[in-house]
């Protein structure tokens, strides 16, 4: 493939670069809508671009709908971590940031890098995740609600208290379509049949596994990757006699998903014979409580990445001996 097409996202604009087999570059922005997706495509086409690789970063629910029109074209799209974009404009030294230059940049590390195609979630999993994620900023706006009216003046607590009774309607009311969702649909369900069994699993842990990574699970050759993918790798930064910093997680993947297992690991702390024993066993040996709810939380990545991936129940002697 000789030439590629880096794309900006923001949130009502994207910029394209189109970079060519002689070095040059074809730049445009679009808006980021429906219309602008078409409009680029026409560009393309005018451009002899409809065969270039694609890349974009990975920006949340801004890029979503341009990367699915793009693959549904038949374009290979790939969609990345934009630490790997920093790191690669970071290695050309470069002094000057604009959404044109980002576009440009991404291009070139779409030709120097040849990042994999992106797969993306299948329709049933992309509704669910949209679900949770909803749930999830619905219990933020309620949990910021709650503390307002801990310090609201009286003139104003009826109100508040009233967008919190709604708030609690609406989670309530997306909790249990989640369930029904899930429930319709024969992939999901036995994957949540499987979860069900984990110790220290419940149902708000379970949307958040099936939203999040179980139906991507099989992308992943070994446990080691989905851990690194959650950011939950151990770090280390050494260098010579004089620096030896404290090892740490990565915290390079997707901060909801590791806040969202922290209160599940401490009930599997006290529930899940497996996960109990190992946290005890590292809080003997003097390991701060922090550092073992951490490791525990690993554990706890490892036990659902073998029920999911072997497609069989939990059991606590296996995982003991593992």
């Amino acid at each position: 493939m000789s030439t590629y097409l880096g794309i900006d996202i923001a949130k009502k604009t994207f910029d394209a670069a189109l970079l060519r087999e002689d070095d040059r570059y074809r730049s445009k922005s679009f808006p980021n809508t429906p219309a602008g997706f078409e409009q680029l495509r026409v560009w393309l086409a005018k451009h002899q671009g409809l065969d270039a690789h694609v890349c974009l970063e990975a920006t949340g629910i801004y890029g979503d709908a341009l990367a699915h029109f793009l693959l549904d074209a038949g374009m290979r799209v790939s969609v990345v971590n934009p630490a790997r974009i920093k790191a690669f404009a970071a290695s050309e030294l470069l002094r000057t940031k604009t959404d044109r230059m980002d576009a440009r940049l991404i291009a070139r590390f779409c030709r120097a890098m040849n990042p994999l195609p992106w797969q993306p979630l299948p329709p049933a999993v992309r509704a669910l995740k949209a679900l949770f994620l909803r749930v999830q900023s619905l219990k933020q706006m309620c949990q910021q609600e709650c503390n307002r009216l801990a310090v609201a003046e009286a003139v104003v607590r009826p109100g508040i208290e009233a967008h919190i009774q709604t708030l609690e309607t609406q989670i309530k009311e997306l909790e249990q379509q989640i369930g029904e969702h899930i429930q319709a649909h024969a992939d999901l369900r036995d994957k949540r049949k499987l979860l069900r069994a984990i110790p220290g699993i419940g149902p708000a842990t379970l949307a958040l596994v099936l939203a999040c990574f179980a139906s991507v699970i099989e992308r992943f050759d070994n446990v080691r990757a989905l851990v690194a993918y959650l950011g939950l790798n151990p770090c280390q930064h050494q260098s010579g006699e004089s620096v030896h910093r404290p090892a740490h997680i990565s915290r390079m993947g997707p901060a909801l998903l590791r806040k969202c297992l922290f209160m599940p690991t401490l009930s599997a702390c006290k529930h899940n014979p497996v996960i109990r024993a190992f946290f005890q066993r590292l809080r003997a040996a003097g390991k701060p409580g922090n550092v073992a709810v951490i490791a525990a939380m690993r554990k706890l990545v490892h036990i659902i990445y073998g029920v999911l991936k072997s497609g069989t129940a939990f059991d606590p002697d296996l995982h003991m001996t593992a």
